[in-house]
């Protein structure tokens, strides 16, 4: 099995600093770092180091080479990357000592990509694959509906969040996944509580304190607790849980035991500085949390 994943490539620019800034405030930088990044190219490179198949959709600038290779180098298939005129997306991410962070990010090519190669390559897709995608590209209704009509899983990532584009997609999700505060904005819009939406499965993260799976056929809401661990940087946690999610469900486990998974990889995830590049696989997870895991 494949997982199909429409995702943003960036490269990020990291710079640690004792607190985020205040409006209008100047502050020095404790250190810089350029690395790959994007909530896409997270999800496929956690996806692909929890040992699934990954293939990538998306685009980069002509200053977008390192990127690819950089994917290539995870396991990530890159063959449906495009390179376009546009510059490759990027994002300036503020970390802070308490490991909050705070991001600037232009999208650049991921907003470029072709809906026509696009359904050129999930041509290519079987019904037993898994497409994801999240909201940092065009193309993602398009995507969705071709995926959900070859019998593909769908799964959306709704961040970051805009209310429309997830209510444009929503009739053709299999799984949601959104954070506390997305959750709370996607109610407001839709006046429709997560387990009350139309979509089977809904997972709501709440970071420290783990996260929520609404069964929305059977009305069942499930918690799912967070494995405790010291933050350093939260940046890429939600990445890489979504990416061991979805890792999960290609590999055969049930919809719990990947969101358990996903639990301890993103406990691991939130100890390391970076995005992409420090992502664990899975025999970090193993190691720590046992073969099991």
């Amino acid at each position: 099995m494949t997982i199909w994943n429409l995702g943003s490539i960036n490269a990020d620019y990291v710079y640690r600093v004792p607190h985020l800034p205040r409006p209008g405030e100047t502050l020095p930088a404790s250190a810089y770092s350029r690395g790959l990044g994007g909530k896409g190219a997270n999800m496929s490179v956690a996806a692909a180091r929890a040992g699934a198949r990954v293939a990538h959709l998306g685009a980069v600038g002509h200053d977008g080479g390192w990127m690819i290779e950089r994917l290539m180098e995870y396991g990530v298939d890159t063959r449906a990357i495009d390179r376009v005129g546009e510059a490759s997306g990027h994002a300036i991410i503020a970390v802070a000592e308490d490991g909050e962070n705070q991001i600037l990010l232009y999208p650049g090519a991921n907003h470029a990509i072709s809906e026509t190669r696009l359904a050129d390559r999930l041509a290519e897709a079987g019904a037993s694959d898994l497409f994801l995608f999240q909201n940092e590209t065009n193309a993602q209704a398009r995507g969705a509906a071709l995926a959900s009509a070859q019998g593909l899983r769908v799964v959306y990532a709704a961040a970051p969040f805009d209310a429309d584009a997830v209510s444009a997609v929503l009739p053709l999700l299999d799984l949601l996944i959104l954070n506390a505060v997305e959750a709370q904005q996607l109610q407001a819009a839709t006046g429709l509580a997560p387990g009350a939406l139309p979509v089977r499965d809904v997972i709501v993260t709440k970071g420290a304190e783990g996260a929520t799976w609404f069964e929305t056929d059977s009305g069942d809401a499930t918690d799912i607790p967070a494995v405790p661990s010291d933050p350093v940087d939260t940046t890429g946690a939600g990445d890489t849980f979504t990416g061991y999610l979805v890792a999960g469900l290609d590999r055969g486990f049930t919809l719990r035991q990947s969101l358990d998974l996903a639990a301890k990889a993103a406990a691991i995830m939130v100890t390391r500085v970076g995005t992409a590049d420090v992502i664990p696989d899975l025999k970090d997870v193993e190691e720590r949390f046992g073969p099991k895991a």
